[in-house]
């Protein structure tokens, strides 16, 4: 039962396939938050979204130290399960249309790669704290990013 569950836990890490993608895992993990945050902004409901942000990450930290402890590396790259929780975050409570979902998107992609601080002192944090916290870090930093794109250009 044990490993059953690690199993599940993995698998949700690297949000099933899209982690094993040669290349951009962590682009598609990304790409795969977008269709999640269109399945719950199709709800109109902001606690949906909220609950599911909170969701995907708390998940994401016992999914990403499941994912840690059995592949024996620290932050491996096919767990993408943290960008997901940052671009639910990019997305959450800003309303945008599709030219916007496409800017957060690549806000989150640069801030995700560039870590600025606090983002990668706070990937020092242990086991899935600390895979998820650059990640969410990046999403605060692309959704203001976003705030501002849209208020300069008057939405999209």
């Amino acid at each position: 039962m044990i490993a059953l569950g690690r199993r599940v836990l993995v698998s949700i890490a690297t949000v099933g396939p899209c982690g094993f993608t040669p290349g951009a895992p962590g682009t598609v993990g990304s790409a795969a938050g977008v269709v999640i945050f269109l399945a719950v902004r199709s709800t109109a409901s902001l606690w949906l979204e909220v609950g599911v942000v909170l969701a995907v990450t708390c998940v994401g930290v016992l999914a990403a130290s499941a994912a840690e402890s059995m592949y024996q590396r620290r932050d491996p790259g096919l767990v993408v399960i943290d960008e997901v929780a940052g671009m639910l975050l990019t997305l959450l409570a800003v309303p945008v249309g599709p030219v916007g979902i496409v800017v957060g998107f690549l806000a989150f992609r640069l801030f995700d790669i560039v870590k600025p601080f606090p983002a990668r002192q706070a990937e020092a944090l242990p086991r899935g704290w600390g895979v998820m916290a650059d990640d969410i870090v990046a999403g605060i930093y692309a959704q203001v990013t976003l705030r501002m794109v849209l208020s300069i250009v008057g939405g999209a």
